[in-house]
């Protein structure tokens, strides 16, 4: 069974910085491509940022040279550091994989940046 739980939400002021964290389990971690996406109020889920089994990374325009993702292999972790956050990252978080031919979800964790 393929479990990713979140953690590390939370409320920060504009210009801050907070830290994801993502725990796999159920699949080989070190082999998949590990994603975050991104759902805020009233608007589609949308791909933040991916990191893939070497360790080659992509992001959203909007975040480019703000947050950075990381994998460390030995943790089954995949995390999502958060600088100088603006309201409009305000969403809640999920970590995704794409495994043996499905998508997986964790429950997602809420970011809140205040205007």
């Amino acid at each position: 069974q393929v479990r990713l739980v979140e953690s590390g939400g939370g409320l920060v002021q504009p210009g801050g910085s907070l830290r994801l964290s993502c725990t796999a389990s159920g699949i080989n971690f070190k082999l998949y491509t590990m994603n975050w996406h991104r759902q805020a109020t009233g608007k589609q889920r949308e791909l933040v940022a991916s990191i893939t089994s070497d360790g080659s990374t992509n992001y959203a325009d909007s975040v480019k040279g703000r947050f950075t993702i990381s994998r460390n292999n030995a943790w089954n972790r995949v995390s999502l550091q958060m600088n100088s956050l603006k309201p409009e990252d305000t969403a809640t978080y999920y970590c995704n994989v794409h495994a043996r031919g499905s998508a997986f979800w964790g429950q997602g964790t809420q970011v809140t940046v205040p205007p």
